[in-house]
């Protein structure tokens, strides 16, 4: 982004407001599902979150701040010697006294320390000064060592034992106007750095590279090697260092051995407008990458919003399976199986009653009446049938759909995610059993208030009357369940008469027309509140997925600030 520092004010203000957005929406992606994509993006998120607080917000708003030279490498390279010998001072641990997790240490100029003293860069860092900083902290060190307008700030070894070093060097590599790499001569073919290397071209980021350690005698042979390596990965222009093998004194570095730096450094410090071209390459750099790594992260949440609804979409199907076996059950006259089918058969009694209701209807409606009036306990024995069989019918499809559920997300890795993070899911609620008898019971209610619906008014009214409201919305339930389908044997011929005694009856009180609706209008109205039921039970695989993964909104907040800052460009 050449040309940045004379960038116009409306220009870069346009350029902030698009990166805070992302800033902003890069914060609030959550990528919690153990998808494929999921691991990198994360890693490409957080690094990238970082770089744009800790180093390109701050940038962009303090062009005229002094240049923040990182320096890193691996253990043992000699990294903090050498931080040690240009300040003249032991101000970073070194050799024994690593690894450990520690405070990065950034040395500058006495007159370079306001620019570094607040939380322009690596604003989660609390400042340190004249003293060793805790973990977490930024130990700031003024030297009349260092020329005006460099910061060096050495950071942990990235391929440090502790882990939080490891993150912490990452971090501050990505806060740095330049990086300043040290390895030696016995390890710069190493895999470790060469991965980091080539993030700071990808990136963008200003390099140079001190070549430690080197034998005088193979100093021209390692170099030649080291510089094509460089060439091949792109990174033909980086400037290479060579500090030779010697005997340090007092734990530093002579002045001869350390001279190269120190003549390179010195320079860049008395060039302004070189320190202004690193910091706009680097700048530039890290602006041009941002779309690149915007996309890895948006490719991440956009698997997890399709394996979110997926997830969501395993539930649905399987509730949706448990609604329709038990809307299957209640129109095949598998109900009538067993206690209610006796309760009713103590009602209407068998065919003997069918061949009186035929020739004398009057006979029945005694029966009913009988029924009603004077043997509530057979009334509330054949309501209790009812509630019983309904409730063991939902309780089994509940089960079953909590245990498919439960078998479709155990089959991915982000399905178990999500089962590890809830109560057992893989069974019906435990309350379950008490609110299909409240919904059961309710249907019943429901069921005489159609009854009386369907008599107010007409001629039913006096032979509603005569049978009865209770004894005629027993009726209409059984008729609800009277199909001879599935049953077998004798079920079919006691299950026949049910449903014709039911059918007469229904007739004589109502006449042709409203039979045909009553007892489907019942059977819709309690497939609702069973359908309710399910969704409640549902809701509880819905709950665990939105607590661990809630609806996306980062995606579309991604894309926005991605085109609010490409429109900057």
């Amino acid at each position: 982004m050449s040309g940045m520092a004379r960038t116009d004010a409306p220009s870069r203000t346009d350029v902030t407001r698009a990166l805070e957005h992302l800033a902003s929406a890069l914060r609030d992606t959550t990528l919690t599902l153990p998808t494929p994509l999921a691991t990198e993006a994360e890693r490409v998120r957080i690094q990238l979150l970082e770089q744009l607080e800790d180093y390109v917000l701050p940038r962009l708003g303090q062009m005229e701040a002094p240049l923040l030279m990182v320096v890193g490498g691996s253990t043992g390279a000699g990294k903090s010697t050498l931080v040690n010998s240009l300040v003249g001072e032991d101000v970073t641990a070194s050799g024994v006294l690593r690894p450990t997790t520690r405070a990065p240490v950034l040395a500058c100029h006495p007159d370079d320390l306001p620019w570094f003293a607040d939380d322009r860069i690596l604003p989660s860092f609390p400042r340190t000064s004249g003293g060793s900083a805790g973990a977490g902290g930024l130990q700031l060190v003024p030297t009349e060592r260092l020329p005006q307008g460099i910061a060096l700030l050495d950071a942990p070894d990235i391929d440090s034992v502790v882990e939080t070093n490891r993150v912490l060097a990452t971090q501050l590599l990505g806060a740095a106007d330049s990086w300043l790499f040290v390895t030696t001569a016995a390890r710069y073919a190493d895999a470790v750095p060469w991965d980091l290397l080539e993030a700071a071209r990808e990136r963008g980021t200003t390099l140079s590279l001190v070549l430690d350690r080197v034998p005088v005698d193979a100093a021209d042979d390692i170099r030649d090697h080291l510089v094509t390596m460089l060439d091949e990965r792109g990174l033909a222009d980086t400037p290479v260092l060579v500090v030779p093998e010697v005997q340090l004194e007092d734990g530093r570095l002579p002045a001869g051995a350390l001279g190269p730096v120190r003549a390179w450094l010195d320079d860049l410090a008395a060039d302004a407008h070189a320190r202004e071209g690193v910091v706009e390459r680097t700048l530039a750099g890290a602006l041009r990458s941002i779309p690149g790594r915007v996309t890895v992260v948006h490719d991440a949440i956009t698997e997890q919003d399709r394996l979110r609804a997926e997830l969501a979409t395993q539930v649905e199907r399987a509730y949706a399976t448990a609604l329709a076996a038990v809307d299957e059950t209640v129109r095949s006259g598998a109900l009538l199986r067993g206690e209610v089918l006796a309760r009713w058969h103590d009602v209407i009694g068998t065919g003997d009653l069918m061949q009186a209701l035929e020739s004398r209807i009057g006979r029945f409606r005694d029966r009913v009446r009988a029924f009603v009036s004077g043997t509530a306990p057979a009334e509330s024995e054949l309501k209790a049938a009812v509630v019983t069989g309904v409730d063991a019918v939902v309780i089994s499809a509940a089960d079953a759909a909590a245990e498919r559920a439960a078998d479709a997300w155990r089959a991915t890795a982000a399905g178990r995610s999500l089962l590890d993070h809830g109560r057992r899911l893989d069974a019906a609620s435990p309350g379950l059993v008490a609110r299909i008898a409240d919904e059961v019971r309710a249907w019943q209610g429901e069921v005489l208030e159609l009854v009386r619906e369907e008599g107010a008014g007409k001629r039913a009214t006096a032979r509603l009357a005569s049978f009865g409201i209770n004894a005629t919305g027993l009726t209409v339930m059984i008729a609800v369940f009277a199909s001879t389908g599935g049953l077998t044997g004798a079920e079919v011929v006691v299950a026949g008469g049910t449903s014709a005694v039911g059918q007469k009856v229904l007739e004589a009180v109502f006449g042709d027309q409203a039979v045909r609706t009553l007892a489907e209008r019942a059977r819709v109205r309690l497939m609702e509140r069973v359908g309710s039921i399910m969704d409640t039970e549902a809701e509880r695989f819905a709950a665990v997925l939105d607590a661990v993964v809630p609806p996306s909104v980062a995606s579309p907040a991604l894309a926005a600030a991605s085109a609010e800052l490409a429109a900057t460009r």
